[in-house]
């Protein structure tokens, strides 16, 4: 059985300043999310799910549809709203953000019944990446609690307009997951990189694996999610802070303290790249063409 690409799209773009996933940045007017599903086909993934939004559901199927990539694969689509909670929660008075990245992962549950990959919808991974998680989710077909992430090393994650923030990653001598930790303010400087806390600068060690929300996981991850879910809304921090969110790394980070599962980090020696502010679009306009003009990449991807 083909494995299942799991892509993130719920997000309204806010910083961005408008749906950044439906943007055409590719020399044929492609979006980062053409470029990923185009790798994953290559990759051997044989179905598409997307997580939306009802308000922008009808250009968004347009845009992406099975017709649109040949028949090649199979697209389906789920809907992440505040209000979908587990039966007995409702929606804290005065919250307005959405519940985050797992609660996102959780609404494809009914539609995902074999191995998957997960990836944010607004970043550009690499068709090494999609090759690597593809070979390892067929490893696992048919078990449970062998998962995966995708670690791209420091460097190749940077900006080269200001900070940013990434999930550093702490793996044992066989590879496999220890710790993610978020740093932030992430920079190069001279010959180092380095990250700020409480205004001190701290050097971050050269080809760490950092996470970029690239994952890959069988169906039983749904189950440890929805449990996880209840504890994690039961908190009293979460109902005093209307802006938690549930994030992947919450939930490997409580898989791997318990015992539970494991997470093989795969090493990539890719260079990340996305868009998050209105100001990244040029340098991503210009990186796309120019991996269209060596070769890597058809000029259209889906002519």
């Amino acid at each position: 059985m083909k494995p299942t690409l799991l892509v993130l799209a719920a997000g309204m773009g806010s910083r961005y300043g408008s749906l950044k996933q439906m943007d055409g940045l590719g020399p044929s007017g492609e979006s980062i999310i053409d470029y990923s599903i185009y790798d994953a086909i290559r990759a051997g993934f044989g179905k598409i799910v997307f997580v939306i939004r009802h308000s922008f559901a009808e250009p968004f199927k347009a845009m992406y549809n099975a017709q649109k990539f040949g028949g090649k694969v199979a697209v389906e689509y789920v809907y992440q709203e505040l209000d979908y909670l587990p039966e007995g929660y409702s929606v804290p008075e005065g919250r307005e953000k959405p519940w985050g990245t797992n609660h996102a992962v959780m609404m494809a549950a009914p539609v995902i019944h074999e191995p998957f990959a997960v990836i944010n919808g607004d970043d550009y991974y690499g068709p090494e990446s999609f090759k690597a998680m593809a070979e390892f989710l067929f490893s696992v077909a048919g078990g449970h609690d062998r998962y995966a992430m995708v670690g791209y090393r420091l460097e190749n994650t940077l900006s080269d307009f200001g900070g940013v923030s990434r999930g550093v990653c702490e793996t044992d001598e066989k590879g496999f997951l220890k710790t993610i930790t978020e740093r932030f303010k992430i920079e190069r400087k001279c010959d180092k990189v380095i990250h700020v806390v409480d205004d001190r600068e701290l050097t971050l060690p050269a080809g760490c694996p950092v996470s970029m929300n690239f994952w890959g996981f069988t169906p039983d991850y749904f189950k440890h999610s929805d449990a996880l879910f209840r504890g994690f809304l039961d908190a009293p921090t979460t109902k005093t802070n209307l802006k938690a969110e549930y994030f992947i790394p919450y939930v490997v980070d409580r898989l791997i303290q318990s015992g539970t599962s494991t997470f093989k980090v795969i090493d990539c020696d890719a260079k990340w790249f996305g868009v998050t502010y209105k100001e990244d679009r040029p340098f991503v306009v210009d990186k796309l063409r120019s991996l269209c003009d060596a070769g890597l990449y058809p000029h259209n991807l889906w002519k």
